[in-house]
């Protein structure tokens, strides 16, 4: 039997899934990063868990993939730059190529779970998808045609960092006003943060702390709190002014959302494409764009980076 291994390097585990060319998973498992000893050392942990995962299943690797995050070389497997890790220049791919004796294909982390989505998951009968990622920043992966889409210099799709608020709150770009400062889960709770602040009788108080609120606070008490659904109608009027900039740009077939705030459902989806039904460019009866939850949750990044052995 022939499988392929997928591995979603995070700054604390990296996951490794190995599987079929039709999705079906056979193993998984998890290590330590261990970035803090550098990228070789990073690299020994991972060439131990894909040997742990071998093990455990009769057949042939075929080959490799990887998602990373940061600024990924994706044509020569190398990461450029990915802060969280302490890595600059390194070859990923050759590292890993070395220790496993097999092909091994790079890409960026959140390109890594468009794939999988759009091969395995929620975006399966589409051609055209992007997800978007709502977790501490705002980021996702693009798929036309049914390929993964990485700009020049596999540097693009960058979503998290287009303008929706000219001159507006600073970003850790550098830049003002960028889509991850509205539109995150980390946005999301400081606003909630904010709110509660300014209302002292905000039903959330009985439960939270404005030190203990998370992104789920406001959707948990939207229907009997005004201030919480205040803060509700807020974060979902930024996200939806994002996901039409994308959807006018790519006019994808569907929209999925990951990450945290994406747990919340219809109450999230069904307001978002509301929004979008009345003001995407032309309507939404021809060339509709749908906006669903992601359905692959954590193993989205390890599935999709699989995928990339598959093209």
């Amino acid at each position: 039997m022939e499988y392929y291994l997928g591995l979603d390097i995070g700054g604390t585990f990296v996951k490794g899934a190995c599987m079929t060319a039709e999705g079906n998973l056979l193993a998984e498992d998890k290590c330590d990063t261990g970035c803090e000893n550098g990228g070789y050392a990073m690299c020994d942990n991972i060439a131990a868990l894909s040997e742990k995962l071998q093990s455990k299943i009769k057949g042939q690797l075929s080959g490799v993939g990887v998602g990373c995050p940061g600024m990924i070389e994706s044509s020569r497997g190398v990461v450029k730059f990915a802060g969280n890790l302490g890595l600059s220049n390194f070859p990923l791919g050759d590292e890993l190529a070395k220790r496993l004796g097999v092909p091994v294909k790079v890409t960026n982390d959140a390109n890594a779970a468009a794939l999988g989505e759009a091969r395995f998951g929620a975006g399966k009968n589409f051609k055209n998808s992007i997800l978007v990622t709502l977790g501490t920043g705002v980021g996702g992966g693009i798929i036309i045609d049914g390929k993964l889409y990485e700009g020049g210099s596999s540097a693009g799709t960058e979503i998290g960092h287009m303008v929706i608020e000219r001159h507006g709150e600073m970003c850790t770009c550098g830049r003002r006003g960028c889509f991850e400062r509205y539109s995150s889960a980390s946005a999301l709770t400081r606003y909630t943060k904010h709110a509660m602040e300014e209302d002292a009788g905000s039903a959330m108080w009985g439960k939270y702390t404005s030190d203990t609120c998370t992104g789920k606070t406001a959707f948990e008490f939207m229907n009997v709190d005004r201030t919480a659904k205040e803060v509700v109608d807020w974060y979902i009027k930024y996200l939806a002014c994002g996901l039409i900039n994308l959807a006018n740009i790519f006019r994808p077939e569907v929209i999925m959302l990951g990450g945290g705030v994406a747990a919340q459902g219809e109450r999230l989806t069904k307001p978002l494409q509301k929004i979008m039904d009345k003001e995407i460019f032309g309507g939404n009866d021809y060339a509709k764009v749908l906006v669903v939850p992601a359905s692959l949750g954590n193993s989205a990044g390890a599935m999709g980076a699989a995928a990339l052995c598959l093209d």
